[in-house]
């Protein structure tokens, strides 16, 4: 079932639209992601959820019910901004209580609550520490149990692992997947980081000066990117033009094979790095650079014709910058953009 819908929302400050005509729906026990870069409205579009921000035209319906005129406090949504937010003169239990206590509920009947969600975010008997003795890691799982607290129907997560180390966001972005899962929470989440997004969401949502770009699974949104702008916005820099005959494309690199069923004629075409193979022969190269990935070692080339072209291989064998090499494609990583 349906539980957020927005109908044609759209935010005006004097003639600049900050969202325009957005139309969107989340369904219960949904993990969402709106993705973008900064100005693209997708922080704007969480305030109108939350009523911090009235539209300039359009809906928002919650459980089928239009929120016209339902203050923030009766919308029954939570909210968890970047930068915590936390009470410094209350300890982790004074923090993580404020929202039952908000709703009347006493100190003895919000205790077992307290405790057992700081239990489910990794902080267990936490309850008497100081917010000033967290890490910034601890303080997020105070912040996210806080937002739990009142039992949202809908939770909302603005850049929530924003000013987190990428070692931290990247195991909290897996334990918050789970705990959400376990709970049945639907989540409305904003972030510019593709890599979070994409870790954490059932769906993406990429957004661009204020409308959608594209929406779809993240390996949907992956596999197939809308646009050169969603393309590029998701770190592919090898988009090219190129005239698309049959199972062909003519490019700046030579001949492109395309996936069969391609669209035709004057193309922008997209190939994944993953999809450049080194061989024996083909497009002539020279190594650029070469950074070391992890699992694999990310090649730019300079070729013979053509713009530099990002490649990727395997730890055995990877050439050395200023080696010359050839490059071959391989269909399956090469997209047609609409």
């Amino acid at each position: 079932m349906t539980l957020l819908q927005l109908e044609g929302v759209s935010v005006r400050f004097g003639e600049r639209a900050v969202v325009d005509s957005v139309d969107l729906e989340v369904a219960e026990h949904e993990i969402v992601c709106v993705l973008g870069p900064s100005g693209s409205g997708k922080s704007t579009l969480l305030r109108v959820v939350a009523g911090l921000q009235q539209v300039s035209a359009g809906r928002v319906l919650l459980g089928g019910a239009d929120q016209a005129g339902v203050p923030v406090h009766r919308r029954g949504v939570g909210l968890m901004f970047q930068d915590h937010q936390l009470f410094p003169h209350r300890d982790v239990g004074a923090n993580v209580s404020f929202g039952l206590r908000m709703r009347g509920r006493g100190r003895a009947s919000y205790a077992a609550p307290v405790a057992e969600l700081l239990e489910l975010v990794g902080l267990p008997g936490a309850q008497g520490r100081a917010v000033a003795s967290l890490s910034g890691g601890e303080q997020q799982r105070v912040a996210l149990a806080r937002a739990l607290a009142p039992s949202p129907r809908l939770l909302m997560l603005d850049e929530p692992l924003g000013q987190l180390d990428r070692g931290l966001r990247e195991r909290l972005v897996v334990e918050l997947r789970e705990l959400f899962s376990r709970l049945g929470t639907t989540v409305l989440a904003v972030t510019h980081d593709q890599g979070e997004a994409f870790a954490l969401a059932d769906r993406v949502v990429v957004m661009r000066d204020g409308r959608i770009a594209q929406a779809g699974t993240p390996l949907e949104v992956w596999q197939r990117p809308a646009s050169e702008f969603v393309a590029r916005f998701l770190g592919f820099e090898n988009v090219v033009p190129a005239t698309v005959t049959g199972a062909v494309a003519a490019t700046a690199w030579g001949s492109v094979p395309v996936p069969a069923g391609s669209p035709q004629g004057e193309q922008r075409l997209l190939v994944r790095p993953a999809g450049v193979l080194l061989r024996d022969a083909g497009l002539r190269c020279e190594v650029v650079s070469r950074t070391f990935r992890g699992t694999h070692v990310a090649l730019l080339l300079r070729p013979e014709g053509g713009p530099l072209l990002e490649a990727e291989c395997g730890l055995a064998g990877a050439p050395a910058v200023g080696d010359r090499v050839a490059a071959a494609f391989s269909p399956a990583d090469v997209v047609v953009l609409p």
